[in-house]
């Protein structure tokens, strides 16, 4: 749990006299859900890993290569780890 942090002053070490251009942001400790590994790491295990058990590491290796170029041969499941994250993909549309 992170702890409660009092104001910056400007004298403020390591901030080189800049700490009125610092906010803290209070994060949680882990949060798989906005990150889009979490969902190839899922896809992973469940599939080429599940049930593994490799002589060396490089067997579990191959495996997890495997799984990376299963998921990039796929057209909708590198973008569904993106889309289940929250944020929208949408081109920009060119200003004028």
């Amino acid at each position: 749990m992170g702890r409660a942090v009092g104001p910056l002053e400007p004298g403020h070490a390591g901030l080189g006299g800049q700490a009125g251009l610092a906010t803290l942001e209070r994060l949680p400790a882990y949060a798989p859900e906005p990150n889009p590994v979490e969902g190839l790491w899922s896809a992973i295990k469940t599939r080429e890993l599940a049930n593994l058990a490799g002589d060396h590491l490089a067997d579990v290796a191959d495996a997890a290569e495997r799984g990376v170029r299963r998921v990039c041969s796929s057209e909708q499941l590198p973008y569904s780890f993106l889309t289940h994250t929250g944020p929208t993909i949408s081109p920009q549309t060119p200003q004028n």
